[in-house]
């Protein structure tokens, strides 16, 4: 019998098939007692990165951001009253599920629409968001909380917001001096954290390799990001071939 939970559930996963099809086959590819921790843990990212530019306002933005840090955080100390994406994260969740209020404060900085100052400050959103998010979905597959996770993490992260920069600088959230020398710094960043990543690789266990992939076309994008250029977004060929490849190996390290 399909109760409201599993076609809340099936829901949020069809709308995050459409939003970010790449986590949407990361879930999949997790055990399935897991999913439904994933698929509400990115579906809850989804909603927030697409919340922090819902109006052109950043006062408006930066409410409606604010909403969701307040309603995350009060998942500590009770259930939501129902709710399309609370109320499946709170079942899949429960009260851990108040952990999440810093990924949501973190696009604060999306909302105001305010640019970059310098390299270290991109390093220190992409630590707050997606190495942050990497790690909640690596933890919830079994790994414990680590260098290895967070450094993973903040590689994907840089690698995700240096394709996504073009796009970026038009919404004011690029870097306020769009240098090239910033731009291959923050790729030598995402290398070195790879690297370390890839070293400590040992210490995580297969089962959170979903929650690992970085994405496709990795190290194309960080030598254009080295030569001081951007990159294009990868093939769908690349990306379906790419996890195909996790899927039979589980090798989430470059």
């Amino acid at each position: 019998m399909t109760t409201q939970y599993d076609q809340g559930l099936a829901a949020l996963a069809q709308r995050l098939r459409a939003d970010d099809p790449d986590r949407w086959a990361m879930a999949m590819l997790a055990a399935p007692p897991a999913r439904p921790r994933l698929l509400t843990l990115y579906a809850l990212n989804a909603e927030l990165a697409r919340t922090a530019l819902s109006a052109r306002d950043p006062l408006l933005a930066g409410m409606r951001v604010q909403w969701w840090v307040d309603r995350l955080a009060a998942l500590r100390d009770a259930p939501p009253p129902p709710h399309e994406l609370l109320s499946p994260l709170w079942s899949a969740w429960g009260a851990g599920a108040a952990a999440f209020a810093p990924l949501a404060e973190a696009r604060l900085h999306d909302a105001d629409r305010e640019p970059f100052a310098s390299p270290e400050a991109v390093v220190a959103y992409a630590d707050a968001t997606g190495a942050a998010l990497m790690a909640h979905a690596a933890q919830a597959l079994g790994a414990a909380d680590g260098p290895a996770l967070r450094a993973q993490g903040r590689g994907a992260a840089l690698v995700a917001w240096l394709r996504a920069r073009p796009a970026l600088q038009e919404l004011g959230l690029g870097l306020a001096r769009p240098d090239p020398g910033f731009v291959q710094s923050l790729a030598k960043a995402a290398s070195a954290a790879f690297a370390q990543a890839t070293a400590a690789r040992r210490t995580i266990p297969r089962s959170a390799a979903p929650a690992l992939y970085p994405g496709a076309a990795i190290r194309p994008a960080l030598r254009a990001a080295a030569a001081g250029t951007d990159s294009a977004a990868p093939s769908e060929f690349a990306r379906r071939a790419a996890l195909a490849r996790l899927a039979l190996t589980g090798r989430w390290w470059l």
